[in-house]
């Protein structure tokens, strides 16, 4: 259990998918740039095996958007997304009204 302090640290944020290529370095990555507000950031995400480049663009997701930046296989990225996944699927979190990007949530 976490307290409603620890909650509080995480900055999650709606972000606009902008432009995704493939990883250069990783079969299964995809680099993703995000809109989130008026700052645009990169995310490196494993959703290549669930996801088609063009099904993803324009679409609203939610990251974290307080992350410390990690290179991910030589990339840098500035955020994480949030998704659910079972054993064989993975699934982005969305936003399902349009609301502006950089919208916080919590």
């Amino acid at each position: 259990m976490i307290s409603i302090d620890d909650f509080g640290k995480l900055d999650l944020r709606v972000a606009e998918i902008l432009e995704i290529d493939d990883h250069p370095n990783a079969d299964r990555l995809y680099v993703m740039r995000v809109k989130v507000g008026d700052e645009e950031r990169t995310i490196v995400a494993g959703i290549k095996k669930h996801y088609i480049k063009e099904e993803l663009i324009g679409k609203k997701i939610i990251i974290v958007a307080n992350l410390e930046p990690a290179k991910l296989r030589g990339v840098e990225s500035s955020g994480m997304l949030l998704a659910a996944s079972d054993k064989e699927d993975v699934v982005l979190v969305t936003i399902d009204k349009d609301i502006e990007s950089g919208t916080k949530i919590g």
